[in-house]
């Protein structure tokens, strides 16, 4: 077999004389041009979860796997694990929501004042209840936080803040911030509905109006054995998230304004807790159906007789948007950057481990997986019906969005500052001549809002690596391109190869997350929580 040579930039040439035993292998740009051209082709029309698109593009991975020695380890011997899911789509003439008070009734406009999906569990879903104000709507006692504190909410609608305090730390407030936990926490306390209001931070993040964009593609859950959809139950049905013009509405009633609780948010000051002396309704229809997708895992086989039985997982999701038919002119999410470049690069690295000539110690599975874009549904699948006997996954290493149009030169590894993987990741990274940075955006919660979180929640100590704010070039400013990114192609058709990807740093970035997985997979023990760590001590105790 031809062996494949790339100039990387500079100090990076002698990684292998210097990484561990096997990593001389080097990878290849035209390898990754290849999976890229063909994952992120009109063809697929956008990889959409459960769609053909997506089966083509997990039978292509699998094919790779096979193609360069990777074992199956799905279902029956084979590469796929079945993912049995539940779709559900907004009928989208059906919703209404109206405010009702002294004042008399208001009904407010569909995706101008408020935006809503499916429901999982009912054809047609209705509720009219008060509706009571609790802050964040969070309860984080390690951090001496309780919004619930001293009010009931049985029976009513919470209203609240989207984000966290200020003061939370930025990876654990995104796990208290986070839809999961607040709807959780509601149910717990008995609330049959919730109300999400848009704050000016949010906002900037994520500007509302592009609810607008979204509202044809359906939303998913995985089905568990009893037949019944994962992290779903009847009483969270029921929710809305408002525009800041419709959740000032909500304290018309009230002595207290909207402005003022955004002005105590701003300088981290507690946030009243009120009865807003107001209900609301909320009705839809919606058009569910039963689906499903799949998983493609490949392994290669540790060589150490004792931790051949313990796992590195390599994962990425294969899935993207999809077509939305009634969309005019491009309507092809291609999710080239999103996350077609992480794909490569998972298919890449388990090439270099094959063509090494030296096995890693532990055994290493790769996991392209679908419904990220859904709400972590492979992945949460996968971490909770593993292919492989629960308690041997050591470590996950997760790619989710690589920017690969410049130059980079250092990195961001999401999750690391939790567990030793921080340490792992730094030695394979000082061996290329780059560092690790930290989170640029704490206020986007990035720590649960990919595939590695499924994987922490499972108590296994992980990282989501992405491309960081460096580059070896002046004449490029990766903050901006990042922010370009973001702000004009992230969930958008121009995802798409038009991009001017730069396949040297696509090289680089494989290779860098070939070093890692080697750093893991041949290290004398396993990964490790940090001492009194928050995920460590919520997941894994």
């Amino acid at each position: 077999m031809l062996k494949h040579r790339l100039i990387l930039a500079s100090g990076v040439l002698a990684l292998a004389a210097s990484c561990s035993a096997g990593a001389a292998a080097v990878a290849d740009k035209n390898m990754i041009r290849a999976h890229l051209s063909f994952l992120a082709d009109d063809l697929l029309e956008g990889r959409e979860t459960g769609s053909r698109g997506y089966d083509i593009a997990a039978r292509y991975v699998a094919s790779q796997f096979q193609q360069y020695g990777v074992k199956p380890k799905g279902d029956k011997d084979g590469y796929l694990q079945q993912v049995p899911l539940r779709a559900t789509r907004l009928v989208q003439e059906s919703p209404v929501v109206e405010l009702r008070s002294a004042r008399g009734t208001e009904t407010l406009a569909y995706l101008d004042e408020y935006s809503v999906g499916g429901s999982l569990l009912e054809a047609q879903s209705e509720v009219t209840a008060p509706l009571v104000f609790v802050g964040y709507g969070i309860h984080a006692e390690r951090l001496g936080h309780d919004d619930y504190a001293g009010i009931d909410v049985k029976g009513k609608i919470v209203v609240v803040l989207s984000g966290k305090p200020g003061t939370f730390p930025t990876e654990e407030g995104a796990h208290f911030a986070s839809g999961d936990h607040k709807r959780t926490l509601a149910l717990q306390h008995g609330a049959v509905g919730m109300v999400s209001l848009q704050t000016p931070v949010a906002e900037k993040a994520s500007p509302f109006a592009k609810n607008k964009e979204y509202r044809y593609i359906p939303s998913m859950s995985w089905v568990q054995a009893d037949g019944k959809p994962a992290r779903e139950a009847a009483a969270m049905q029921n929710r809305i998230g408002l525009s800041i013009p419709a959740s000032k509405k909500l304290f018309s009633q009230v002595g207290v304004r909207l402005d003022d609780i955004y002005a105590l948010a701003a300088a981290n000051q507690p946030l009243p807790r009120l009865d807003l002396k107001m209900s609301m309704r909320m009705f839809k229809k919606s058009a569910i159906s039963e689906l499903a997708s799949s998983n493609v895992i490949g392994m290669i086989e540790g060589a150490d007789p004792a931790l051949k039985h313990e796992y590195v997982v390599f994962s990425a999701h294969l899935d993207h948007l999809g077509q939305v038919k009634e969309r005019s002119g491009d309507n092809i999410f291609n999710g080239a950057m999103d996350n077609a470049t992480g794909v490569a690069t998972l298919i890449e690295a388990a090439r270099l481990f094959t063509q090494s000539g030296v096995a890693p110690k532990r055994s290493i599975l790769f996991v392209a997986v679908t419904g990220e874009e859904k709400g972590l549904l492979g992945a949460d699948y996968f971490a909770t019906n593993p292919t492989v006997p629960r308690g041997s996954i050591v470590a996950n290493v997760n790619l989710d969005m690589p920017l690969l149009v410049y130059d980079f030169n250092n990195v961001m590894a999401f999750g690391a500052e939790h567990s030793s993987l921080k340490d792992t990741a730094s030695r394979a990274l000082q061996k290329m001549g780059m560092a690790l940075i930290p989170d640029p955006w704490p206020e986007l919660g990035l720590f649960t809002r990919s595939d590695h979180y499924m994987f922490v929640r499972q108590g296994i100590p992980s990282i989501f690596l992405a491309t960081g704010m460096g580059s070896a070039r002046k004449d490029e400013n990766p903050g901006k391109l990042w922010n370009e990114f973001l702000s004009r192609r992230y969930h958008q058709p121009n995802d798409d190869l038009t991009q001017p990807i730069n396949y040297d740093a696509a090289a680089r970035f494989a290779q860098l997350n070939y070093n890692i997985a080697r750093e893991i997979a041949d290290a004398p023990v396993r990964p490790a929580w940090n001492k009194d760590d928050f995920f460590g001590d919520t997941f894994s105790k």
